[in-house]
C-alpha cells in the first residue's frame, strides 16, 4: 500500500475558507427515528473536528441503509445529523438532498468552521451504479460542492462508489483519522504480527468468511470458529446439526481447511457442546434452551450459542495471545439465553489488552455485540467500524476506496 496523504497534511496545507468534503461512515442502526447504537458517529467526529477547528467549511456525505436510489424518509440522514451536532456541541446544517438545490444553498450558507450533513447519498442511483458514467456524473455534482475530498468512512472503503471512489478522482483527497487508524491497525494484522496469533470467526454463514479463513489459515496460530457458521463444520466432521443454520453447498470446502490445518499446523478449534433450542425464535419459553454435545445435536434443535465448556476452551484458547482479530458474535447474543459465548469471547480480549497485546474487534455484530453486552470500547485495543472492509482486507483484497486515495 502505497503512502497517502493524510488528514494532519491537509490540515497543515491550510483549509481555512475551504470547503471540504468528508465522506464518513454514518450507517447506524434506528428504531423509527431513535438511535441505537451512535458508535458510528462517534468515530466520526475527530475528523471532523479537526477540519472544523482549522476553519474549513465542513460538508459531510453518507448513507443509511439500503435505499434504492430514490427519497425514502425511512432512511433520512436527519437524526444522524442531529446527534451529530450534540457530540460535536455545535450547530450542524442538514441539506434536505444530497447535490439538489437544498445542498448548495447549505454549503453556500456555511461560514469557517461550520458543518454541514448532506441527505444519503444513496437517494441517489448514481451513488452505487454499475455504470461509470451515471456514477460518475453524480460524483461530479458531489465534487461541485467541496474544495478537497476527505475519506473517513471505512465501512465503505471496499466499495467503488461515487462518494467513496469517484469523487477522490476529482478532487486533492486525504485519508482521515478514522480510515487511518483501520488501516494501520490492519498491516499490524497481515504484516508480522506478534504472536501467538489468534483469529476468532463467527456469525452466521460460512460463505461469507471464506476468503478470510483462506487467507489466515497460513498466517494464524489459532482459529475459533463459533456462530451460525460453525455448524457448516460441524457437518464436514460427520456429525448432525438439526435444524441449525447450514449451507449444504459449502460442507466440502469445510472438510477441505479442516484438512488444511492438520497440514499447515494451525490449531483450528470447534466448540464442543452448544446451547440449543427448539421454539426459537417463537419466544415460547418452554422448554427451555438447554446444552448438548455439539457431536450430538437432536433433530428437532436449533443450535443458537456456544455451549459453556466451550466458552471457557474458547477464553483458553485467547489467553496468552499478543494479537486477536475477532470477527462475528458466537450466537444470538441479542437474547440473554444464548450471549454468554459471545461475552466470553469478549471478555477474553479485554484480557489480552490488559496484557498488552493487540485486540481488534472486527466491526458489523461483533461491535454492536461488546456495546449490548455493557463492555467499555477502551477495553479493546481497536474497534472496527467496518466489518465487510475489514474481511476484505484481511482476505488480501484490494479496496477501491484506499487504493483511489493513493493516486496524488
Amino acid at each position: 500500500m502505497g503512502d497517502l496523504t493524510t488528514l494532519d497534511d491537509l490540515v497543515a496545507q491550510g483549509v481555512a475558507g475551504k470547503r471540504v468534503l468528508v465522506r464518513s461512515d454514518l450507517n447506524v442502526p434506528l428504531d423509527g427515528a431513535t438511535i441505537t447504537d451512535d458508535g458510528r458517529i462517534r468515530a466520526s467526529v475527530p475528523t471532523i473536528r479537526t477540519l472544523a477547528e482549522a476553519g474549513a467549511r465542513v460538508v459531510v456525505t453518507a448513507h443509511l441503509g439500503r435505499p434504492k436510489g430514490a427519497p425514502d424518509p425511512a432512511y433520512s440522514l436527519r437524526p444522524v445529523a442531529a446527534r451529530l451536532g450534540e457530540l460535536l456541541g455545535r450547530e450542524v446544517a442538514f441539506a434536505g438532498d444530497t447535490v439538489g438545490e437544498s445542498a448548495h444553498e447549505t454549503v453556500d450558507r456555511l461560514e469557517d468552521g461550520g458543518v454541514a450533513v448532506l441527505e444519503n447519498v444513496r437517494f441517489n442511483a448514481g451513488e452505487t451504479s454499475k455504470d461509470d458514467g451515471e456514477r460518475g456524473a453524480f460524483a461530479d455534482r458531489l465534487a461541485a460542492l467541496a474544495d478537497a475530498f476527505v475519506s473517513d468512512g471505512f465501512g465503505v472503503v471496499h466499495r467503488k462508489q461515487a462518494s467513496v471512489y469517484d469523487v477522490a478522482q476529482r478532487l486533492p483527497h486525504a485519508v482521515g483519522g478514522l480510515v487511518q487508524a483501520e488501516i494501520d491497525v490492519l498491516r499490524r494484522l497481515t504484516v508480522e504480527p506478534e504472536r501467538p496469533y489468534v483469529v476468532v470467526l463467527g456469525g452466521s454463514k460460512v460463505s461469507d468468511k471464506l476468503g478470510v479463513i483462506d487467507n489466515l489459515l497460513g498466517k494464524a496460530d489459532k482459529l475459533l470458529i463459533g456462530g451460525g457458521m460453525v455448524f457448516t463444520f460441524l457437518k464436514a466432521q460427520g456429525h448432525e446439526v438439526g435444524k441449525s443454520l447450514l449451507e449444504e453447498d459449502q460442507v466440502e470446502v469445510c472438510r477441505e481447511y479442516l484438512q488444511r490445518a492438520v497440514d499447515s499446523g494451525v490449531e483450528l478449534i470447534l466448540p464442543t457442546d452448544v446451547v440449543v433450542d427448539t421454539t426459537f425464535p417463537s419466544g415460547d419459553s418452554t422448554p427451555a434452551p438447554q446444552v448438548v454435545p455439539a457431536s450430538g445435536i437432536p433433530a428437532d434443535s436449533l443450535g443458537l450459542d456456544i455451549g459453556p465448556d466451550s466458552a471457557r476452551a474458547f477464553a483458553g484458547a485467547l489467553a496468552g495471545a499478543r494479537t486477536v482479530f475477532w470477527n462475528g458474535p458466537m450466537g444470538v447474543f441479542e437474547v440473554e439465553a444464548f450471549a454468554e459465548g459471545t461475552r466470553a469471547v469478549a471478555q477474553a480480549l479485554t484480557e489480552v489488552t490488559a496484557e498488552g497485546g493487540l485486540s481488534v474487534v472486527g466491526g458489523g455484530d461483533s461491535a454492536a455485540a461488546v456495546r449490548t453486552l455493557g463492555f467499555a470500547e477502551d477495553a479493546f485495543g481497536h474497534i472496527s467500524t467496518g466489518g465487510g472492509a475489514s474481511l476484505e482486507y484481511l482476505e488480501g483484497k484490494v479496496l477501491p476506496g484506499i487504493q483511489v486515495l493513493e493516486d496524488n
